[in-house]
């Protein structure tokens, strides 16, 4: 049977302020939704998700429950939601495998907490059984691919023209991977 991490833990970063990072819930909506809406063009525009439609978030937050899922939010003092990391445990044979998600909102970057989520998502990876994650991310997200390299990622494959942003524009998809047992 696949564990589930339930109990929220709160964390300190680097510039002293705190965060709990725990599993989404149904009542994370509306909370789900401002963090989506206020993340800068340049993180909107190249996600997979659009979080800044009511619709996505909805579906993305009733998800909670799903068997192969699970996603976290890192919420602040004020009860906001500063920070969201997901892992979905891919189909068949590459159930081995984890698709993850890493956002921090802007304020709360550079201060340790994208680490933190990563080590939490890590954790609920080796509790769905996976061995290995992979993230993707455009090529010209410099800045993301740095991130995920620091966390010990390398880049497996390129996808030439495979994403296209919210313009339309066509981009080349990197995937990441890192082994985690």
């Amino acid at each position: 049977m696949v564990q589930r991490i339930e109990a929220p833990a709160a964390k300190t970063l680097r510039d002293g302020r705190c965060v709990t990072i725990r599993p989404i819930a149904e009542h994370d909506g509306p909370a789900f939704l401002a963090f989506g809406r206020a993340l800068p063009i340049d993180d909107w525009q190249y996600l997979e998700d659009d979080l800044q439609r009511p619709e996505i978030v909805a579906r993305l937050v009733n998800a909670h429950l799903a068997e192969n899922w699970r996603q976290f939010v890192a919420v602040n003092a004020g009860g906001e939601i500063v920070g969201y990391s997901a892992v979905r445990r891919l189909p068949g044979w590459s159930s081995h495998v984890g698709d993850i998600q890493l956002l921090v909102s802007e304020p709360w970057r550079r201060i340790g907490l994208g680490t933190a989520l990563a080590e939490t998502i890590f954790e609920a990876a080796r509790d769905l059984g996976v061995a290995k994650v992979i993230v993707e991310v455009l090529e010209r997200q410099q800045a993301g691919v740095a991130i995920f390299e620091r966390l010990g990622f390398s880049v497996e494959g390129v996808f030439t023209g495979h994403a296209r942003d919210r313009a339309g524009r066509h981009h080349n998809l990197l995937i990441l991977a890192y082994h985690i047992a």
